[in-house]
């Protein structure tokens, strides 16, 4: 055996070594870990773990700056816009135009990704003088129809799931805005294990938005109430309220209420 593939023999060793490893720490804890965490535990730059997790055939996969399961989300289960855009259509718009009588003119609004903020953006008052910060495609195109709206896209690493961009400049950028109300999705909505999404990808975005705005507005309908899904990216009271459709069960909404929610509850009437 050659000394360059006793060497690459080594290292090859050490990084399944390291990995296995790592899968023993996410396993125990029983969530995804973010890349720097899960470098710093097993002893590795970000940089190491990043080579590390590329390699072809590993058990562990990076996933927008998380370490997941590798195929924990198989292309049948992962949520796509184009999935997701027709299920419970009439509820988001619901939501959508009671969550927009919050606007006023001047605004400075972040909209998050999604299905159902497409329709709050379609249903902003087009004689209104806003500013929209944005992240996902589909936000993008309404905004730059509207009038009187000045619209600004965080770009980035495309991510065709959700049709969404993220790089570290656009969350540098994002951190030096001023937002006055931030409308933010989800696909999860716990009382104890907090505000969740699908796509990790999204969680970084998210965050930093809650971060600077003066204003966070959770924006789901009622079927998200009570649901887990695998990102989590804030807890309950990181929002001044939910507006929500109208809720179905009770159960839905009295752990969410018991833990200081406030729902702000579109009315039935509004189709």
């Amino acid at each position: 055996m050659s000394e360059g593939s006793s060497t690459g023999g080594l290292a090859g060793a050490r990084r399944t070594a390291r990995l296995a490893r790592l899968q023993d720490l996410l396993r125990q804890d029983g969530a995804p870990a973010r890349l720097e965490d899960a470098a710093q535990a097993i002893g590795v730059s970000s940089m190491t773990l990043r080579r590390d997790l590329a390699q072809p055939g590993q058990a562990l996969a990076l996933l927008g700056g998380y370490v997941v399961p590798a195929g924990r989300f198989s292309r049948r289960g992962q949520y796509t816009l184009e999935r997701e855009q027709d299920s419970h259509a009439a509820a988001k718009r619901q939501v959508a135009r009671h969550a927009t009588r919050l606007v006023e003119d001047g605004d400075t609004l972040f909209i998050d990704c999604g299905t159902t903020m497409p329709h709050v953006v379609e249903m902003l008052p087009p004689e209104l003088s806003l500013t929209i910060i944005c992240y996902a495609m589909n936000i993008a195109t309404l905004a730059s129809r509207r009038p009187r709206t000045q619209m600004i896209l965080l770009g980035g690493l495309y991510h065709p799931a959700s049709a969404t961009f993220l790089s570290e400049e656009g969350l540098e950028n994002l951190r030096r805005l001023r937002i006055n109300k931030a409308f933010i999705s989800a696909g999860g909505v716990h009382a104890t294990r907090g505000i969740t999404c699908t796509n990790f990808n999204e969680v970084p975005v998210k965050q930093v938005a809650l971060d600077t705005a003066a204003q966070a507005i959770l924006v789901v309908d009622s079927s998200k109430l009570g649901r887990l899904k695998p990102a989590c990216f804030a807890a309950l009271p990181a929002f001044e309220r939910i507006v929500t459709s109208p809720i179905e069960r009770p159960e839905q909404a009295a752990p969410l209420t018991r833990a200081g929610a406030w729902l702000d509850i579109a009315p039935a009437t509004a189709g």
